[in-house]
């Protein structure tokens, strides 16, 4: 078995591949990502949120075998699941991995399942964090759905990054609210029922709220809380990743 790439090594592919397609069109950007560089080694993760359709959509277009990972919390909305069921029929994708939190950990820290309430970093750990790790533990990179646009933590975000030995590729980075709008509505794509009530960003249904005129795609995310990342993006995971018994 191939020993895992260092962090360093991680560091220089990723600013590599910035280099050569950092620029590029998100279509290319994943094409270059499934055929030339990562073959069967990348998967994407999605939350088949808001504008999930336009990154599904382009990864099936490319190949429609790419593991697709979803994190089921236990906390999503009912609109989340069936527009999730709908969009992989609608794309024919074959392999979507359902990860869910670790029942030991939920009998543990969140036996009533209201730990949101007093503890939303605690509760993201169990539900999303560690299921995350846990989730692209077996790929040497994987696509996400992010934008710059997104929040002000975003907006300098690359199109490819390194995550301790592993690459995170964001093709949608520089897209705007109109180039996915233009491409939904060009390739007549599904749009979650969600967003038609003013949710544009959206996760678990105990904390996310429609977002007010004038706010940014992540203000409806933890309302009120000086938390703006449920922390599967941050280097948290990387820490999960090292510290688990994967």
């Amino acid at each position: 078995m191939a020993a895992k790439p260092r962090p360093l090594d991680a560091e220089a592919t990723a600013a590599s591949l910035e280099r050569l397609y950092g620029e590029l069109t998100p279509l290319e950007i994943i094409e270059h990502s499934v055929i030339d560089h990562f073959a069967r080694g990348v998967a994407a993760v999605s939350s088949f949120g808001a504008d999930s359709a336009v990154l599904l959509h382009m990864i099936a277009a490319v190949d429609r075998t790419v593991p697709i990972i979803f994190l089921d919390t236990g906390k999503h909305f009912g609109e989340t699941l069936d527009y999730r069921d709908a969009l992989v029929a609608d794309f024919g994708l074959t392999d979507v991995r359902i990860i869910t939190p670790e029942q030991a950990a939920l009998d543990s820290h969140d036996p009533t399942g209201l730990l949101h309430q007093t503890d939303t970093e605690a509760c993201c750990a169990i539900r999303k964090v560690e299921p995350m790790a846990r989730g692209v533990e077996p790929f040497r990179a994987w696509f996400t759905g992010r934008k710059r646009f997104q929040a002000a933590t975003r907006q300098a975000l690359p199109a490819f990054e390194a995550v301790g030995p592993r690459i995170r590729i964001n093709p949608l980075a520089r897209w705007t609210t109109s180039d996915l709008a233009d491409y939904m509505r060009s390739h007549k794509l599904r749009e979650n029922p969600l967003v038609a009530y003013g949710y544009l960003s959206i996760g678990c249904f105990p904390c996310t709220q429609p977002v007010k005129p004038g706010e940014d795609a992540r203000s409806g995310r933890w309302a009120g809380q000086a938390k703006t990342e449920c922390g599967i993006h941050l280097p948290g995971l990387d820490q999960t990743l090292n510290n688990s018994s994967l």
